[in-house]
């Protein structure tokens, strides 16, 4: 059976990339193959993981094209190019349009750093979930693995995993709580059943 191709768009240190790679070494994901890396920034460090694991990557900066139809133009190319069958977005800070989203329906899927409905949609990203869930105050936290749509953090959940929040909880330490406990655990295996489906349906 053929596996499915994955592309893992990226912005900066690649943190669930290697989550990612890991689990395919290790056959977490054993239905899928990483074969493509795409930044949208020049000095991101998951290029570097890329390298080291001798997957193809590209840097596509989304000020180098003058709308955003022509930039997406160009990842649609890489994507055509490549084969891609699924699209991970590990970390990945470029603003996708709903047209673009519309044409890999189903075939797009986000990590988020807290439970949605909790935390998410616009300006809720990196630290600013974890500082938002200690000031709200909440004692469970955790991780959700989605479709992607045309509404920030609003397609269909996959995966969620639970994370206790701690007395004294930084928004660092829990950041790095729920990635430990939570997305890099649900994020593989979200992407593996993506894969197995993709690869079974062929």
């Amino acid at each position: 059976m053929l596996k499915a191709r994955i592309a893992v768009f990226v912005s900066g240190g690649g943190t669930n990339l290697q989550a990612l790679i890991n689990a395919q070494k290790n056959g977490i994901i054993k239905d899928g193959e990483i074969v493509l890396v795409v930044a949208s920034k020049k000095d991101a460090y998951a290029l570097t993981r890329a390298q080291q694991n001798g997957i193809a990557s590209e840097v596509v900066l989304r000020k180098d094209f003058d709308s955003q139809d022509s930039y997406e133009g160009k990842l649609i190319d890489l994507l055509d190019e490549n084969k891609i069958d699924l699209i991970v977005l590990a970390g990945f800070m470029s603003i996708l349009s709903g047209s673009f989203t519309g044409r890999y329906d189903g075939r797009i899927i986000n990590v988020h750093p807290s439970l949605i409905p909790s935390f998410c949609g616009k300006g809720f990203y990196g630290l600013r979930v974890h500082q938002a869930a200690l000031e709200y105050g909440v004692k469970v936290t955790g991780a959700t693995v989605h479709f992607v749509n045309e509404v920030t953090d609003g397609g269909q959940i996959i995966l969620q995993r639970a994370v206790y929040v701690q007395d004294g909880d930084t928004p660092e330490t829990l950041q790095r709580r729920v990635m430990e406990e939570a997305e890099w655990k649900i994020l593989p295996e979200a992407t593996q059943q993506i894969c197995k489906e993709i690869a079974g349906g062929r």
